[in-house]
């Protein structure tokens, strides 16, 4: 392992693991409970919109990624909130609405542009240090939010008519929570891509919730676990010259299986 470092590369994509273990670790246990997995997918296409417009305008395609995924999320808090749309529905619209849109901007702008596909599919041994520093400075903030609001987070989390009853700012807590999880998605998919983070939203939570039932624990699992999985699939990437992503996802998996595994034999004895 130590010879691995000596590459900035791999530095790089440590940094991007460990970092995307700890947004994931944070954020996957709230839409895992919530049921709002599809919702990473959703935005992160979403953004292809914002991608499209800050090209066409001559700006950082990151600019108009992160514009146009917060005014999906406070679109999908208010809608939800009101009733109008099912969660799932308004995801799946703003998905197609977002990647017509970018479609759009891109065939009007002169050109090709190789970057927005890099952007929205990622590649952790090809991520920037100034992505790092992005990423650091967004885990300042998500962890600091969730100091703040964590017992308001959790109280819409499991019993969101419970804490409308105790007068909650109900609908303020689900924006936020929704702004959060939306600016989370559109850093990391630039870093890990849209499987891998999706995978990291989920495979720790689960081998969490084999572990443990209080949410704080499962938080605190789900890092950890995400961090084992990045480095177990970055180490096994180099050894074996196979994809770093899909090692990662495959460690992630295994492991799971394995939790499963023993939970279900020490449950017999």
């Amino acid at each position: 392992m130590p010879d691995i470092l000596t590459y900035e590369f791999m530095q790089n994509a440590v940094f991007a693991g460990i970092f995307a273990s700890i947004l994931c670790g944070i954020i996957g246990p709230f839409i895992v409970a919530k049921r709002m997995v599809f919702i990473s997918d959703g935005l992160s296409h979403t953004a292809f919109g914002g991608l499209g417009i800050a090209y066409w305008l001559g700006l950082n395609p990151l600019i108009g990624a992160v514009a146009i995924v917060l005014l999906a999320a406070v679109a999908i808090g208010t809608l939800e909130e009101n009733k109008i749309y099912r969660n799932d529905l308004i995801i799946g619209i703003i998905w197609a609405v977002g990647m017509a849109i970018g479609i759009g901007f891109i065939y009007m702008t002169p050109g090709y542009a190789p970057d927005l596909m890099t952007f929205l599919f990622g590649n952790i041994l090809m991520v920037s240090r100034s992505s790092i520093y992005f990423s650091f400075l967004l885990i300042l903030i998500v962890i600091v939010c969730m100091a703040v609001f964590y017992k308001g987070f959790i109280a819409i989390t499991l019993d969101e008519e419970f804490a409308r009853a105790r007068g909650l700012p109900v609908r303020l807590l689900n924006t936020g929570l929704l702004v959060l999880i939306a600016l989370s998605i559109v850093t990391l998919i630039q870093v890990v891509g849209i499987v891998l983070l999706i995978a990291l939203l989920t495979i720790p939570v689960a081998v969490a919730h084999e572990v443990s039932s209080d949410f704080r624990t499962i938080m605190v699992i789900s890092v950890l676990v995400g961090i084992i999985i990045c480095m177990g699939g970055l180490f096994a990437s180099y050894t074996v010259e196979f994809p770093s992503g899909a090692s990662i996802v495959l460690i992630g998996g295994t492991l799971l299986g394995a939790v499963k595994a023993l939970k279900a034999i020490s449950g017999r004895h």
